[in-house]
């Protein structure tokens, strides 16, 4: 059976980040509002998770991640009514991976312990950057200072599993002072490191107004000289922007990679879910703005997509997919995931192996290490 997992999405933030695209939406400053809209949200989620139940009903979660948004922003207590009630209508794994996203500053360490006492196993702390300036021009609400005592914070609560986002390419920003982030990151020792480069989203301030980015040539070396540090640092590249110490990858991504399904609730939340026994698969999306997401919950009209993917576009979104992974998947994903054949994709792996992007001649489909340099133009080969 095709593994199914859950993503939670908060949307609130204390403030946005000028180049967040993501559905996030600042908080009301009016602590008993904030206290109102959180108990609200969490209703609404529970009755999104009752509604889906029909189309996944039988089937275990593997990991759940709850990401925003700042779901940090929750308190404890309403966390722990959310799970409890998710885990009265959902099976999950007793060895699920659980994620929460974490702000370094709205970091606190009771809430922190309290996360870890749910039942919670791994932490994302959205870093970005340990150089103040960078932050600032970042619209982050912390400082450094702050994202190395938020790790330590996590640490001392018990996490084992821990991200940190460190993003390159920013404003103004010089190979020494994006490798430096990078070495500040490592000496932290998390598990894990996401390792990505800013980029300018639509529907996003830095789009509307763009900041002037280092020319491509420095944003090259920096990829290439950030990767070659954490390989060194015993980090390994598993997924275009992933990095890992032994046994650490993210499951949950690694599901959205290898084309797994998974549950989407709350505002803006994508989910994915595969009807076996009618061979089709679904793509669902809620309401977006939070009013709007609150008003509907718990009803078909919460949905601004519900709909099964078209044969045709099957290709385009498996390998979009897949491909991201360094080692690929095994060649039979695709046809136990898409319900269609790998032969019928024949002339177009030829075409992408005699141009050195792809090998095809083992048990998996993945890019070669070429191919992982131009993947774009790997992928395009596949659109309808």
């Amino acid at each position: 059976m095709i593994p199914l997992s859950l993503y939670i999405h908060f949307p609130w933030c204390v403030q946005k980040c000028p180049y967040c695209d993501f559905n996030s939406h600042k908080q009301k400053e009016n602590i008993l509002e904030q206290d109102l809209d959180q108990k609200n949200y969490i209703d609404a989620l529970i009755k999104d998770v009752e509604l889906i139940l029909p189309y996944v009903w039988g089937r275990r979660i593997s990991s759940i991640f709850i990401g925003g948004g700042t779901p940090s922003l929750l308190k404890p207590s309403q966390l722990e009514s959310l799970l409890s009630q998710i885990r009265a209508r959902l099976q999950i794994l007793p060895n699920a991976e659980i994620t929460l996203e974490a702000n370094p500053g709205s970091a606190d360490q009771a809430n922190f312990n309290a996360y870890r006492q749910l039942g919670i196993n791994r932490l994302s702390i959205g870093v970005q950057s340990f150089n103040n300036q960078h932050l600032k021009t970042l619209g982050r609400i912390h400082q450094a200072d702050e994202a190395k005592n938020a790790f330590e914070m996590a640490r001392n609560a018990g996490f084992e599993q821990i991200n940190l986002d460190i993003m390159f390419g920013l404003p103004n920003q010089t190979i020494a002072e994006g490798l430096q982030d990078l070495e500040q990151a490592i000496a932290l020792n998390p598990n894990h490191i996401s390792y990505y480069q800013l980029s300018l989203e639509p529907n996003t301030y830095f789009h509307r107004y763009p900041p002037i980015l280092p020319h491509d040539e420095l944003i090259e070396e920096l990829q290439i000289q950030g990767q070659a540090l954490l390989h060194n640092a015993a980090y390994k590249q598993y997924e275009v922007s992933a990095f890992a110490q032994a046994k650490s990858e993210c499951l949950h991504n690694r599901n959205y990679w290898e084309f797994g399904d998974y549950i989407g609730i709350g505002a803006g939340a994508h989910g994915k879910i595969t009807m076996s026994n009618e061979q089709k698969i679904y793509r669902t999306s809620l309401k977006k703005h939070p009013r709007s997401y609150l008003e509907l919950a718990g009803t078909m009209d919460c949905f601004d997509e519900f709909k099964c993917v078209d044969a045709k576009e099957l290709p385009f979104e498996f390998m979009l997919n897949v491909l991201r992974l360094k080692n690929g998947v095994p060649k039979q994903y695709f046809q136990e995931r898409c319900f269609l054949d790998l032969a019928s994709l024949d002339l177009n792996l030829k075409k992408l192996e005699s141009r050195g992007l792809l090998q095809t001649h083992n048990t998996h489909l993945c890019a070669t290490n070429r191919g992982f340099l131009f993947l774009n133009q790997a992928i395009s080969e596949f659109i309808a």
